[in-house]
């Protein structure tokens, strides 16, 4: 015991010597690691939680793929950008510019600020005003509807994809010597802004410069024209050829020699302040000219904090949207909209006495009947194996088959009736006509005439018989003797 007790004191006495340091410094390194914000040199820190994901905005829906996006930006990718920039706004108006190709069409001879100015009174948006000053434009514009309206929504859901195009586009007719700088417009290269689009395309490294085309005056416009399938080159995307839409003949351009060779130039549009916007390359927007709107839409002034395009739902005519994005933003209820669950027939009150009248049934165990077809077959599959499992269902059950076959067979039997009563009214009707006979007809007997002859002659033996003198009629003859002549006396002889 003694030897026990020493040993036991020795053990305690040898951990008290090498615990506590390691206890203490196990202690101050908690301490430290409390205390500090970073961690020590060669030592590893441990991750962090990683801060909870914050709620970033919708992406742009992507509607539209580049090689979509370039054949149809293909005919107005070389536009000027200020008549560019017009066309993609009026293009979200799709109806507007319907009415206003009509217009032209009426008004062939009006152009530039004059014809802007006639057409102020239109309930159309004013970008789509902007564009009577053009009537080549509104000719193109005119031959596919469809195509203004995907142009429109493009820009629409997929505005810097659509400006990516267009940059993508003049790169190669630049390429292919056929954008250039001449006596009708000014081409120019800039360093482009970084990307801004939102959508995610599997697509080579975008150019860092961006090509600008202003017309050489800035007050007489040049609507180019051209083959996309010449001026751009080979084109990249076979399965998705570029539309060519010929100007009218009327309209000065030189078919025969400048779209064969490329960009050809019809008449020059003079202007002041019929192009307003710009296009906002680095933003993927347009820009707008407070002062030159101001001034052509006198009737509808804004003021200078309103200088970047903002689509009006309004000026939409109920052409609906593409992408799911601009269906909620701009999106409108017909006027009277909310009436229309009551033009339909539904009633809320009556909605609620159905409920009730529902929840009855279900209270006295009467089932609701099934609202779909997988409800159906859950409750027979239910059925069967009550059916299986349950003796006194399997009797109900049996009870129920037999009142259906006898409800069956009194059916059954009625409608023998019925239809023994049915053959005799047709009888009836068939009798009935043929006692009637056929209207008279002066020309009946002319296909038959012995049927007619032996009618004639049963007709006058009827006539002879009624003429002869009748016989007695048949009975029994009653013979009484004849009378002598009295020979005078007033007696008779006895």
């Amino acid at each position: 015991m003694p030897i026990r007790n020493r040993f036991s004191a020795f053990l305690l006495a040898l951990l008290a010597c090498s615990g506590t340091p390691s206890m203490a410094a196990t202690d101050a390194g908690i301490s430290a690691a409390e205390d500090d914000t970073g961690p020590s040199a060669g030592v590893s820190a441990a991750p962090e939680a990683a801060p909870a994901p914050t709620a970033q905005p919708p992406a742009t829906q992507a509607v539209f793929k580049p090689e979509e996006l370039d054949q149809m930006m293909a005919p107005l990718a070389l536009y000027p950008d200020s008549l560019l920039a017009q066309v993609l706004m009026a293009a979200t108006y799709p109806g507007n510019v319907a009415d206003a190709v009509a217009w032209s069409k009426a008004h062939p001879d009006v152009s530039g600020d004059a014809a802007v100015k006639q057409v102020a009174n239109q309930p159309w948006d004013p970008s789509v005003q902007s564009l009577v000053a053009f009537p080549q434009v509104l000719a193109t514009l005119g031959q596919d509807p469809a195509w203004v309206q995907r142009v429109g929504d493009a820009f629409l859901a997929q505005p810097n994809d659509v400006m990516d195009s267009v940059q993508r586009l003049r790169r190669q007719a630049q390429a292919a010597g056929n954008l250039q700088s001449n006596e009708q417009q000014k081409v120019t290269v800039q360093e482009a802004p970084p990307p801004t689009s939102t959508t995610t395309v599997v697509q080579p490294a975008a150019s860092t410069q961006t090509i600008v085309i202003e017309p050489a005056n800035p007050q007489v416009v040049y609507v180019p024209s051209y083959n996309p399938t010449v001026v751009y080159g080979t084109w990249a995307y076979p399965s998705y050829p570029p539309p060519y839409y010929p100007p009218p003949p009327s309209y000065g351009y030189p078919i025969a020699t400048g779209l064969a060779a490329g960009l050809a130039f019809g008449v020059g549009v003079g202007i002041v302040n019929s192009l307003w916007g710009d296009c906002d390359w680095g933003g993927g927007d347009v820009d707008i000219d407070v002062n030159k709107y101001n001034n052509i839409n006198t009737n509808r002034q804004i003021d200078r904090s309103q200088n970047k395009f903002v689509h009006n739902p309004v000026n939409r005519d109920g052409v609906p949207y593409r992408d799911n994005r601009n269906r909620q933003q701009n999106g409108l209820r017909m006027s009277g909209g909310e009436q229309r669950q009551a033009l339909r027939g539904y009633d809320a009150q009556r909605t609620a006495e159905r409920q009730r009248a529902s929840q009855s049934l279900q209270q006295r165990g009467i089932q609701a009947p099934a609202a779909s077809n997988q409800q159906a077959r859950e409750r027979a599959q239910a059925a069967t194996r009550d059916l299986r499992n349950e003796p006194q269902a399997r009797q109900r059950a049996q009870a129920t088959t037999q009142q259906r076959q006898r409800a069956q067979s009194s059916a059954q039997q009625r409608p023998r009736a019925q239809n023994n009563q049915q053959v005799r009214q047709q009888a009836r009707q068939q009798q009935t006509a043929a006692r009637q006979g056929p209207r008279n007809n002066a020309f009946a007997g002319a296909r038959q005439p012995s049927q007619s002859r032996m009618s004639a002659s049963r007709g006058e033996a009827s006539r002879q018989s009624a003429a002869r003198p009748q016989k007695a009629s048949a009975g029994r003859q009653v013979q009484r003797p004849a009378h002598s002549p009295s020979r005078g006396g007033g007696g008779r002889r006895r």
